[in-house]
């Protein structure tokens, strides 16, 4: 019998068939990169904002004020008696009733300084509805849970490579993506309806949960239905994440408020739902789920679609003798070099999410508009992908990928040590040095597939890219903490990391030009 490998060369290894797959696949890539960073447009600061005093809305109606007015009557004479009170967060210690003048509402204080407290919560804003931060009042002593809505997506990222990659090698990985774009439509509208900041955390985490179910899978399917020569494609995938980042304020700029913006980028993953017709599930997968005459149809379809002609002496493929089983997390370290790679791995997604972040808020863009600041910071990524394509399939996977890490570590040494008199060169080997961790952050994806047999990969990748959510929450953290006490500490900590990062990749097998391994013996072959 012959083995898929075998069977799929006859059917084409990168045919019609496969490019349609993945250009559809790929439009997950722009999806999830919204949901990603959507956190920028959707909790923009709403502009001016101050606390109004108890009874000053009833005293507005009767009087007929403006909200300019309103503001300038009741808090611009404060601001001028105490030039330290705050506007925003605090406000007048008194309340208003109906027998206050219009005139002069405040009347007079003396000449001491009129007593104030802290505001609780009737802020009124000129843009309302613009932004998360207006709608569910997360300013003054509320400003940290903007950093927890981030906080609970990656959390969302992290439970989704747990149960959804798990449940893809279990149940299919079709099934998982289809349900998984489901989810994150479902819970991407009732984001956008949240009544309340509850509501809207629990569901934006629901929405992580299922958005790292589309992503990691459709990943995984793009890998396993062409051949080893091709598996390079993965990468072109991470370039549709960085259109997708390059679209977002596109989208942000045309759109006012945060609940169009929500709608904008969750509504697409609808549309996913239609692949159902058109992606199949993976025949590699069905293979080890002992399904081989599904999986010999499904190639005598992408052949057909190829232009090719399946032979029909393949009336069966081999299939593995290796007993079926459920993935479980010891599978991942039970012998040497799946542990190995396991830990590895774990560590490159770690280290890799920790400087990519980090380096992004640091280095930041020069400039003030919002929407062109990002647009920009996504197209310093595109180099990345190109030199990944030029080289992996002449080079190899490992040194590409050990070298970027290597590039990165020693960029964030020279720019620690840079004199300040020289912002130019300082910005310039910062942005090398996010350019190789971009590098190794995008070859990580394809590396990760090709090292797991078919019946653990998908959980394979979840668990390792879980990592990748673990850096992300960290990282914010450990760069801002460090920098209170030296500010390129944080710069000297990421060089270590990468440099490490890089030789520990030199310990890992080379994976070019080899067919995906289907056992955890062929990974035990691996040299």
């Amino acid at each position: 019998m012959p083995s898929f490998d075998e069977v799929l060369k006859e059917a084409g290894e990168f045919g019609r068939f496969q490019k349609r797959v993945f250009f559809l696949l790929c439009q997950t890539g722009v999806t999830f990169s919204f949901l990603f960073a959507s956190v920028v447009f959707l909790g923009q600061a709403p502009g001016s904002y101050w606390c109004r005093i108890p009874g000053a809305a009833e005293l507005s109606a009767r009087c007929g004020w403006t909200l300019e007015e309103e503001r300038n009557l009741t808090l611009l004479p404060l601001r001028l008696a105490n030039g330290s009170w705050s506007q925003e967060c605090e406000r007048l210690d008194t309340v208003w009733d109906a027998s206050a003048s219009c005139a002069s509402p405040l009347g007079h204080h003396g000449s001491g300084s009129p007593p104030h407290t802290a505001c609780h919560g009737d802020w009124v804003y000129e843009q309302p509805h613009a932004s998360i931060v207006s709608e569910y009042d997360l300013v003054c002593g509320n400003a940290w849970m903007l950093d927890l809505t981030q906080a609970v997506l990656n959390l969302g990222f992290l439970a989704g490579a747990f149960t959804l990659g798990y449940a893809a090698d279990r149940y299919g990985r079709i099934l998982i993506y289809l349900l998984s774009c489901l989810g994150v439509g479902i819970c991407g509208v009732i984001v956008a309806f949240a009544p309340n900041f509850a509501v809207f955390s629990i569901f934006r985490f629901l929405q992580g949960v299922f958005g790292k179910g589309t992503w990691m899978t459709c990943y995984v399917i793009v890998t396993e239905i062409v051949g080893s020569d091709q598996r390079i494609i993965g990468i072109v995938i991470q370039i549709f994440f960085t259109l997708g980042i390059m679209i977002l304020p596109g989208i942000a700029y045309w759109i006012p408020n945060w609940q169009g913006i929500q709608l904008a980028i969750s509504l697409p993953n609808f549309l996913f739902l239609l692949y159902y017709w058109a992606v199949p599930e993976s025949p590699r997968w069905l293979l080890t789920r002992k399904k081989g005459e599904k999986a010999l149809k499904i190639m005598r379809d992408i052949a057909k679609h190829n232009g090719k002609y399946l032979s029909p002496h393949y009336s069966e493929i081999t299939v593995n003798n290796e007993e079926v089983s459920n993935p479980s997390f010891f599978d991942l370290f039970r012998t040497p070099q799946m542990r190995r790679n396991t830990l590895i791995l774990m560590y490159a997604w770690f280290t890799s999410a920790l400087i990519y972040q980090g380096l992004v808020m640091r280095l930041g863009i020069v400039g003030g508009n919002l929407y062109l600041d990002f647009f920009i910071s996504g197209a310093v990524e595109l180099p990345a992908a190109l030199l990944i394509l030029v080289t992996i399939d002449r080079i190899g996977r490992r040194p590409p990928f050990a070298i970027s890490n290597i590039v990165a570590g020693i960029a964030c040494l020279i720019t620690a040590f840079l004199p300040e008199d020289l912002p130019w060169l300082k910005t310039t080997v910062a942005t090398l040095g996010r350019l190789g961790i971009t590098i190794a952050f995008e070859i990580v994806y394809l590396v990760n597939t090709e090292l797991y047999p078919t019946t653990l990969r998908n959980f394979g990748v979840s668990l390792c890219s879980s990592l990748c959510d673990l850096g992300g929450i960290i990282a914010p953290f450990l760069l801002f903490r460090l920098a209170t006490i030296w500010l390129e500490l944080p710069l000297i900590i990421f060089s270590v990391l990468a440099v490490v990062c890089g030789i520990l990749i030199l310990l890992l097998p080379e994976t070019k030009g080899i067919s995906l391994p289907e056992t955890v013996e062929d990974v035990e072959q691996l040299s």
